[in-house]
């Protein structure tokens, strides 16, 4: 790549001198280590359509479909998925990108469509960071938990009401129904073999083996540390960015502070695999 601008000492990176829609087999190989090393990466002044970031995408890994429940933008891109705030489509709660499914992305690739006058933003949190900052008997402590994650409260109406209890196929089965997984709280990134918080306010509902009191003051505590600002960068959205980032290693926020302007953002997910906790131990449905 011609040129990495860090935007702090481990994550996050503004991608310059590099054009998507024609981007080398080597700037591909680069990127892709980048996204791994930085954790969000942001493209500037891009021109791509749907069928350019479906195009960029399959170059990088494996496609899913657009989401486990919610169909994709059209016919010809079932792997698109439109967040339209005309349409509720908001993510002001922070999450990693589908932990409610056994096998959560990979990474996302999203896509300014169109943008408010003002507002909008978007706000990244490096789990692993967080993870490596926590009190040493808090990280031992989190090291032995496993948490549920349950897309129902969030899909469970949409898939029911809106695609009559039929979701997308995912993994090869199709979603008639979201079924709580559990996932380790802490999970090891498979290709550098560092810890990260792995829980997320947005899907997860508690831990295992403990009381809810207990589910509720550790999860309180993590969700706190993990949104601490030295633990993230935010993106200021203009026409023509593109932001990937590793769903292994972050977390993210969008602002809803736009009032009644419409945003739209287009978003392509990677294929992921199961996480893996501490001990080894895989993630279970």
């Amino acid at each position: 790549m011609k040129e990495l601008e860090p935007l702090g000492p481990h994550f996050g990176a503004v991608v310059h001198g590099v054009d998507l829609a024609t981007v080398t087999d080597e700037e591909i190989v680069e990127i892709r280590a980048a996204l791994v090393d930085r954790k969000v990466l942001f493209f500037r002044d891009q021109i791509l359509d749907d069928d350019g970031q479906v195009a960029l995408g399959r170059r990088i890994g494996e496609l899913t479909v657009s989401h486990p429940v919610v169909a994709g933008v059209d016919d010809a891109h079932p792997e698109v998925y439109e967040l339209d705030s005309a349409d509720n489509g908001f993510a002001d709660v922070w999450h990693t990108d589908v932990t409610f499914m056994k096998r959560p992305p990979l990474g996302s690739i999203l896509r300014a469509v169109t943008l408010p006058p003002t507002g909008g933003d978007t706000n990244w949190a490096d789990a692993q960071l967080a993870y490596d900052s926590l009190a040493a008997p808090v990280r031992r402590l989190a090291d032995e938990l496993v948490a549920v994650h349950d897309g129902n409260r969030e899909f469970g109406y949409y898939l029911a009401q809106r695609r009559g209890g039929r979701g997308n196929a995912w993994d090869g089965e199709v979603v008639t129904r979201l079924t709580p997984v559990e996932h380790p709280v802490v999970r090891v990134h498979p290709e550098t073999g560092r810890k990260g918080i792995f829980v997320n306010p947005g899907f997860t509902s508690h831990i295992v083996g403990v009381s809810d009191h207990e589910s509720r003051a550790v999860l309180d505590l993590l969700y706190a540390h993990l949104t601490k600002p030295e633990h993230l960068v935010r993106h200021r959205w203009r026409p023509g960015d593109v932001a990937m980032w590793d769903n292994r290693s972050t977390a993210h926020y969008a602002n809803r502070d736009y009032g009644d302007a419409r945003r739209v953002m287009h978003r392509i997910t990677l294929r992921g695999d199961l996480p893996v906790g501490p001990t080894g131990a895989r993630s279970e449905g």
